[in-house]
């Protein structure tokens, strides 16, 4: 199984933003969905997505990053410019 530290890392190697502009990124693996999801947040404002774990060990081992990427990229897009009133619920 992947070490979510090291998936952590990957994360802010694909895109650097994540960290160097205030946005926190957690990720862990959820054992009913069989899943890992990557958790972000900026001033409040929190987002996540799921990676399946064939995804996850190929970016890990070097072979493919794009869609991780893309759906991470995305995600900080979303943080940048959601407003605070359309945060999710719980937030």
């Amino acid at each position: 199984m992947i070490d979510k530290k090291e998936l952590c890392e990957k994360i802010r190697q694909i895109y650097p933003d994540v960290g160097e502009c205030d946005i926190d990124v957690e990720v862990h693996y959820d054992t009913d969905k069989k899943a890992w999801v990557v958790h972000l947040e900026k001033e409040g404002k929190k987002l996540e997505t799921y990676l399946e774990n064939e995804e996850a060990d190929a970016c890990m081992m070097g072979k493919q990053c794009v869609s991780l990427g893309l759906q991470v990229a995305q995600l900080v897009r979303d943080l940048k410019e959601r407003p605070e009133t359309r945060q999710s619920p719980g937030v």
